[in-house]
């Protein structure tokens, strides 16, 4: 964890300590864009419309609220990633509620974004959308399957952190925390897996 991580979550863990519940309600709403940007990625179509984004994250915030003191006595990750952790929860458990009377694997949709099996489609429509305008939709199209034939013969691993990073726009750190993985191993992983999607792209895509 670099310096500037480390000194905000020791402020957030202080916040918490010292202001309890409301202490907690504040630090939600400032990470409420970035946990809102999660649920809408990893939110399965067939929930859109059934579930509104906002009534996770409220129901997440209830549960953050009653699991406070249990995180306080022991916050083995930074309050963030405790957060997320929390909100991604419900959002599973919302998916479960409501997809898996259809026989969908929970499991299967909390591991990929937007339910099972789309990670590259999406990774590959993000990724190549910063690279073309909409007069370009030859090319476009074009290197949609270059970049998806590059995604889908990467580990799911390094599928997952190129998502945490370009998606959800986390942190090497936040991701290492996220995915239970050492700080160099993480940030290994996606230099690999970047390296591969700039080779598929002939060096177009920047680390940016």
């Amino acid at each position: 964890m670099n310096e500037s991580t480390q000194d905000q979550n020791q402020h957030d863990l202080q916040e918490l300590q010292q202001g309890g519940s409301h202490a907690a309600a504040r630090l939600f709403s400032n990470y409420r864009d970035r946990l809102e940007r999660m649920v809408r990625f990893r939110m399965d179509s067939q929930l859109t419309g059934r579930v509104d984004p906002d009534d996770v994250l409220q129901e997440a915030y209830l549960d953050i609220d009653r699991r406070l003191q249990s995180y306080l006595e022991d916050p083995a990750v930074p309050v963030f990633v405790w957060m997320r952790q929390i909100t991604l929860q419900t959002l599973i458990d919302n998916h479960r509620r409501h997809l898996t009377a259809k026989g969908r694997s929970v499991r299967q949709e909390a591991a990929r974004p937007n339910g099972g099996g789309v990670t590259s489609v999406s990774l590959a429509g993000m990724l190549v959308g910063q690279l073309t305008s909409p007069s370009q939709a030859m090319m476009r199209e074009e290197r949609m399957e270059q970049v998806r034939a590059a995604l889908d013969g990467m580990e799911e691993l390094d599928r997952e952190v190129l998502a945490l990073r370009h998606f959800e726009h986390l942190t090497n750190n936040e991701v290492a925390d996220v995915l239970g993985l050492q700080k160099a191993a993480a940030s290994n992983r996606y230099m690999r897996a970047l390296g591969r999607l700039k080779q598929a792209l002939s060096g177009c895509l920047s680390e940016g």
